[in-house]
């Protein structure tokens, strides 16, 4: 798309929500999103764009995400305004987040934020609306136990679009009943969903912040796999994260289950690079 059609969309935008726009300019926004810095009267804003009709409900179910971490005010989220669609685009507009150096605590708060996020819980498992893990979608039917949502609702749908791919990942029913007994049963936690080290930030306060979540309520060893998949997050938050709220036993042997479901993903986004990897777990736990 060219610019002239991001300023229309930009320019409807701020005629609708009733902003005056003073400059804009480009942001790093990924694959699937267009993203600007929005200078107005009184002061920034963040607008994400991308096709509507390919990613339909996209934004809304971020919003619903960001509002649902920013909520019980454990740490920080950028503040979601609104969305809307103009020229067949989807926009998702937020306040724009200072960033800053990491305070020497930072790792520590970190860890002991994220404990403390992972103790909001609810009655079931699930979230108030599918959303989407990347550019592909993400299911949130409600579960009665950690077991039965990470299966039916994470890995079950991977599972089926790499065979719908070709991806030949052989007989996984032994996999998926030994999975079910290996799964802690847990309560539901509010996890951020997608927790590689580019979706965190460092505020001006030099603080952490999450941002392009993939909201559920969700096992919480799910963030803490992530996490520990691609690297990027210090030991002491996870020295920190375990003081505050321990792990059960075994968590450490569990990461690859965990994993498995962002392998999947990655597979079923970037192709067989990431196949190996998948088949190694599977068969690991098989």
């Amino acid at each position: 798309m060219n610019g002239n059609k991001f300023s229309e969309i930009i320019n409807t935008a701020a005629e609708e929500h009733g902003f005056f726009i003073k400059s804009t300019s480009p942001l790093s926004g990924g694959d699937i999103n267009d993203v600007f810095l929005i200078e107005t009267g009184t002061g920034k804003l963040v607008i994400k764009i991308n096709d509507a009709s390919r990613y339909p409900g996209m934004f809304e179910a971020e919003k619903a995400g960001l509002d649902a971490l920013r909520k019980p005010k454990i740490i920080d989220v950028p503040e979601t305004l609104f969305t809307g669609e103009a020229h067949q685009q989807s926009y998702l507009m937020l306040k724009f987040l200072e960033t800053g150096t990491k305070t020497s605590d930072f790792w520590e708060i970190f860890g002991k934020q994220m404990a403390q996020l992972h103790r909001i819980s609810a009655e079931t498992f699930g979230f108030e609306t599918d959303n989407y893990i990347g550019s592909l979608p993400q299911y949130n039917s409600k579960e009665k136990s950690a077991a039965e949502f990470y299966i039916n609702q994470r890995l079950e749908p991977q599972l089926k679009m790499a065979a719908e791919k070709s991806y030949n990942l052989g007989n996984t029913d032994g996999f998926l009943k030994n999975c079910a007994e290996i799964i802690p049963d847990e309560a539901p936690a509010l996890i951020h969903g997608d927790l590689w080290n580019g979706n965190y930030i460092t505020n001006a306060s030099g603080m952490p912040a999450l941002i392009d979540p993939a909201v559920a309520y969700a096992p919480r060893e799910m963030d803490l796999g992530m996490m520990k998949l691609f690297g990027g997050f210090n030991a002491e938050l996870f020295k920190s994260y375990e003081a505050h709220y321990p792990l059960q036993d075994g968590f450490e042997e569990r990461v690859p289950i965990w994993q498995l479901y962002y392998l999947l993903v990655h597979l079923n986004i970037f192709g067989t690079g990431y196949k190996a990897s998948v088949e190694k777990i599977i068969r690991c736990f098989s």
